[in-house]
């Protein structure tokens, strides 16, 4: 199960169509893309998923939207992507299709490292003003999002789109814009493997209070900038969802 990759939602499908068609330069600035009815046609999707594509690529820049008729209305393509907008792109097509494994690596590296990181930089921080809590400050975007999956009433699908976001933040509050920037480049095929493995844990209020714990011991190793103790934390709560979710071989793969 751990080398099969899980489809995409749909909205992510008209995603990836549009992101591939502006990266290999099929569609340029200036032209009009398909209306609503014929993408979703032609995706087969609904035109919801159509509509939530485009907003997130009129997020980024790529297009604007426009309501009414003539040549101005519809989606038109205002820009490509360049730089690093080009690779954060390459990268989000491409981690669609990463192996389950691959990518649960791939976290324990990276996010292990911004534990160590952000946790000796608070700890630094902390030291120098002798302990006050003006060191917590890079998580108060992170505790923003633990206090959102404090929600009972949330269904796995929003618990676990909120989780990815508490990563990211870390990710970011690190201050390392490569690092971030690889996060929100996987982001979607966290989300999509981890929300598949959800589907396979039948004590699903007992896990999400499970996860719960954990991201806030995390956030305290963090604020107390003890970097060993914050990197193991984050290696056992990644590792610890994917073998109880049934996303590795077993642990064979650690």
């Amino acid at each position: 199960m751990a080398d099969e990759a899980v489809p995409a939602r749909a909205w992510r499908v008209v995603l990836e169509k549009i992101e591939t068609d502006l990266l290999e330069g099929v569609l340029a600035p200036g032209d009009h893309l398909p209306p609503e009815r014929e993408l979703a046609a032609s995706l087969g999707v609904g035109r919801s998923s159509v509509r939530e594509a485009l907003r997130v690529l009129d997020v980024l820049g790529l297009i604007r939207t426009a309501t009414g008729s003539g040549p101005s209305a519809g989606a038109i393509v205002i820009a490509t992507p360049e730089g690093g907008m080009s690779a954060l792109l390459r990268l989000q097509v491409a981690a669609r299709g990463f192996p389950i494994d691959d990518v649960m690596r791939t976290r324990l590296i990276l996010e292990t490292a911004v534990a160590d990181d952000l946790a000796s930089r608070i700890g630094a921080v902390r030291r120098a003003q002798r302990g006050t809590d003006a060191a917590a400050g890079p998580l108060g975007e992170s505790r923003r999002f633990l206090d959102a999956m404090d929600d009972v009433a949330l269904a796995p699908a929003e618990f676990l789109a909120l989780d990815a976001q508490f990563h990211l933040a870390l990710a970011e509050a690190s201050g390392n814009n490569v690092v971030a920037a690889m996060m929100a480049g996987l982001r979607d095929a966290i989300e999509s493997y981890v929300l598949a493995g959800a589907d396979h844990i039948a004590d699903w209020p007992d896990t999400a209070a499970r996860l719960r714990v954990q991201h806030r011991e995390i956030v305290e190793a963090l604020e107390l900038g003890d970097p060993v103790m914050a990197r193991r934390l984050v290696s056992d709560h990644i590792t610890g969802y994917y073998a109880h979710a049934g996303l590795t071989h077993d642990g064979k793969d650690r």
